[in-house]
């Protein structure tokens, strides 16, 4: 089962970076994510989804390779080519995979403005590293919500904590 973890920032930037990290420790096999997603909303209110994979693009892409294929058997391949985009596209952005839209527009409308949230669907991880490996962030970071258990809630809250003073202390040294 997949565990739900949205964590509060002040900024997206810093949102962004977490990500970013995250992605490479997926790279290590220390935690594989699912779905990560940014929520922002900016100066005027508005709530942004920054997803990390682009349905459109990519059904677009895969599209296009079925309908040249298709194409080619009935030789025209451009025209395949341009149908199956169209068609790649248009099923990519109607797919949702991964952590609910409307739930996460949720989030972005409890977020204060210029704040920002990451929102996790993690498969597996080894906690321990990876908060290890995120402490510098720890400082700005908090759990909103989780669909962890109340033991596991407050292990990754307490570990949070941890790592926050871990990283205050390596900043006065």
């Amino acid at each position: 089962m997949s565990s739900l973890v949205v964590v509060g920032f002040p900024n997206s930037q810093e949102a962004e970076e977490v990500r970013i990290k995250l992605a490479q420790l997926q790279t290590e096999h220390l935690i594989a994510l699912e779905d990560a997603v940014v929520v922002s909303k900016d100066s005027e209110g508005h709530v942004k989804l920054n997803q990390a994979i682009n349905l459109t693009a990519t059904g677009a892409v895969s599209g296009g390779f079925w309908g040249t294929l298709v194409g080619l058997i009935f030789l025209n391949p451009l025209a395949g080519a341009a149908i199956g985009a169209a068609a790649g596209a248009l099923s990519g952005s109607l797919s949702d995979i991964g952590i609910n839209d409307d739930f996460l527009r949720e989030v972005g409308e409890t977020l204060q403005v210029g704040s920002a949230a990451l929102c996790l669907l993690i498969r597996e991880a080894t906690p321990d590293r990876i908060l290890k490996e995120l402490r510098v962030y720890a400082k700005d970071a908090r759990i909103l919500q989780t669909n962890l258990s109340f033991a596991d809630e407050e292990n990754l809250k307490a570990a949070l904590e941890k790592a926050k003073a871990e990283a205050q202390a390596l900043r006065l040294n």
